[in-house]
C-alpha cells in the first residue's frame, strides 16, 4: 500500500471538495442521539431489496433507482426458484404481503409470477443486468431444501463467473447450510450470514456474542438492528476476519467499518484507507 498515493488521493478529493461520499455515514446517524457513547465507525450504506423507499421491493424499477443512486454503494436484492425453475428476485414465500395474492412463489410458473405481481417480478438475470456496475449482494432465499438451494447457488454462481464479476458480489442466505456449502464449493466468494434475533440480541453476555461469530463461516455477520442493542458487544468482540453488516425492513443496509480488514467486498485496501481518511476529515463537520 503506498501511503503518499493516499495521501496525495486524500488531498485532492479535500481540494475538489468531495470530502465524503454520499453512501457513507457514521455510526452514530445509524444509532441515534441515545447512544453517542459508541466509537462513530464509518459506515457504508447499501439498498435493502434495490430503492423501496419509493418503489416495490425487489422490482426493477427499486433496482434500477438504486443502481443510478449515488447512496448506495451495493444493491442488496432476493432470489428463489418459481415453480419452473426460473430464478426470480421476490423476498416473501408467497405474494401476500406486497402484492395482495395468496399464492405462493415456488408454486406458480414465471409468467403467471409476472402477471399477478403487474411485471414488479422479475427474473435474476434482467435483475444483474438493472444492477450493472454496482456490487451486490444476493440472498439466497431457502426453501428448507438444501439440494434446491445448492442448485441456485450454482445456477448463480455460473452466471456471476460468466459475467467476470466474482469479486463484487457477497453471496448471503439465513440457512447455515447455504453459506457453508459457498465458502466449501467457492472459496474465493464472499459470503454473508444473516441473523435475525438470537439470544445474544437481548442477553448481553461475552460468550453469547463470541458464540455468534463462531457459528458460521461467512466473511460477513448481517444482523437485524435490533441486534444494536448489543452493538459494543458486537464490535469490541469482532474478529478481524469477520464485519458486522445491520439491516432492518426499510431500505438501507449499513457496513460498520471498525478496522481495516472491514470494507466492502470487491474494494481495493488502498480505497478502503482513502475512505477512512474522508470520514475523518469530514466528521466534524457532518450532522
Amino acid at each position: 500500500m503506498n501511503i503518499f498515493r493516499i495521501l496525495f488521493c486524500s488531498a485532492i478529493l479535500v481540494i475538489t471538495g468531495c470530502i465524503m461520499p454520499k453512501n457513507t455515514t457514521g455510526l452514530h446517524a445509524v444509532l441515534g442521539k441515545e447512544r453517542q457513547d459508541v466509537a462513530n465507525y464509518r459506515c457504508t450504506m447499501g439498498a435493502h431489496r434495490g430503492d423501496s423507499s419509493f418503489y416495490t421491493e425487489n422490482s426493477p424499477r427499486a433496482i434500477r433507482a438504486a443502481q443510478n443512486n449515488p447512496r448506495y454503494a451495493f444493491i442488496e436484492f432476493d432470489v428463489q426458484y418459481s415453480a419452473d425453475r426460473v430464478p426470480v428476485v421476490v423476498h416473501d414465500g408467497n405474494l401476500r404481503r406486497v402484492f395482495q395474492h395468496p399464492e405462493k412463489v415456488k408454486k406458480e410458473p414465471f409468467d403467471m409470477l409476472q402477471k399477478l405481481s403487474g411485471n414488479e417480478i422479475a427474473a435474476y438475470e434482467d435483475i444483474m443486468n438493472l444492477a450493472d456496475g454496482k456490487r451486490v449482494n444476493i440472498e439466497i432465499k431457502s426453501q428448507g431444501d438444501e439440494e434446491a438451494d445448492r442448485q441456485l447457488i450454482d445456477r448463480v454462481m455460473d452466471d456471476i463467473r460468466d459475467r467476470g464479476i466474482e469479486e463484487g458480489v457477497l453471496i448471503s442466505s439465513i440457512s447455515n447450510e447455504a453459506v457453508e456449502y459457498v465458502k466449501t464449493r467457492y472459496p474465493e466468494m464472499k459470503a454473508g450470514q444473516i441473523f435475525f434475533v438470537k439470544a445474544s440480541t437481548w442477553l448481553p453476555f461475552d460468550f453469547l456474542t463470541k458464540g455468534l461469530y463462531r457459528t458460521t463461516s461467512a466473511d460477513y455477520l448481517m444482523l437485524y438492528t435490533a441486534n444494536l442493542s448489543n452493538i459494543e458487544d458486537l464490535i469490541n468482540l469482532k474478529p478481524k476476519d469477520k464485519t458486522l453488516v445491520f439491516w432492518d425492513f426499510g431500505e438501507t443496509m449499513y457496513i460498520v467499518h471498525k478496522d481495516f480488514s472491514d470494507r466492502l467486498w470487491g474494494q481495493s485496501a488502498t480505497m478502503n484507507v482513502v475512505n477512512w481518511l474522508r470520514f475523518q476529515i469530514a466528521r466534524p463537520f457532518a450532522r
